[in-house]
């Protein structure tokens, strides 16, 4: 069951919803949504609460665009405001704090965490807009290379703002980004019914790689344990 927060930006309040596992990890994982819709999306949900069920705090929250109603995003400096805060809540429940995000939110918080420098365990991004809507070149990605913290990407073979192909090229630099292709999923991770999936084993998928990965060692973490985020239970 998510817990309601409200959380104060320095554009406004706004609801974040947080689920705590009964012995929770030291880390938690904050997962912003994306453009199209707010934190109680059922993707967002069924995600949040699949996360959730490894043992990590995991917290939505709307950004300040959708609790007023509006349908388009703020300009992203006070995207980030909201984004800022809402991290800064969330590591007051936990030891650490893995940015995570889909589409548009986590682009965000890629440059939470690369241009903004906040410390952050890890980032996720769940279908990371590279190419915008309507356009053929790609967004500037240089922020990636500057984030310190190990990287994991989600890119599904049908999703245009995220092509596979095109996000392998922009992380190939990146020693510490992983990038896992989801076979037939679109930009919203929907997959069709003639692939023999459902939606949800897509979230399953995206939920127990995330797990896995945040219980996987990578070098520049605890080097004491060699288990950065803690050992989830499958």
């Amino acid at each position: 069951m998510a817990r309601r927060l409200t959380i104060k930006s320095p554009i406004g309040k706004v609801v974040a919803r947080l689920v705590m596992p009964a012995n929770p990890h030291p880390v938690g994982v904050l997962l912003a949504h994306g453009a199209g819709a707010g934190q109680d999306h059922p993707f967002m949900v069924t995600l949040r609460d699949a996360i959730a069920s490894f043992g990590y705090p995991t917290m939505t929250f709307n950004y300040h665009y959708i609790e007023r109603g509006s349908r388009a995003p703020d300009r992203p400096p006070k995207l980030l405001a909201v984004h800022r805060a809402a991290a800064d809540r969330l590591a007051t429940y936990c030891d650490t704090v893995v940015i995570a995000g889909k589409s548009m939110g986590s682009r965000m918080g890629t440059h939470l965490v690369g241009d903004e420098g906040w410390d952050a365990a890890g980032v996720v991004c769940f279908g990371y807009p590279l190419v915008p809507i309507g356009k053929s070149e790609v967004r500037p990605t240089d922020h990636l290379g500057r984030i310190a913290c190990p990287q994991l990407f989600f890119a599904g073979t049908r999703d245009r703002l995220s092509p596979p192909d095109r996000m392998s090229a922009a992380l190939a630099a990146i020693s510490d980004a992983r990038l896992v292709v989801v076979d037939g999923a679109d930009h919203g991770f929907h997959v069709l019914k003639r692939s023999g999936r459902t939606d949800r084993d897509v979230v399953d998928q995206l939920s127990v790689t995330t797990a896995r990965w945040l219980a996987t060692p990578h070098p520049a973490e605890d080097r004491e344990t060699g288990v950065p985020f803690g050992t989830p239970e499958f």
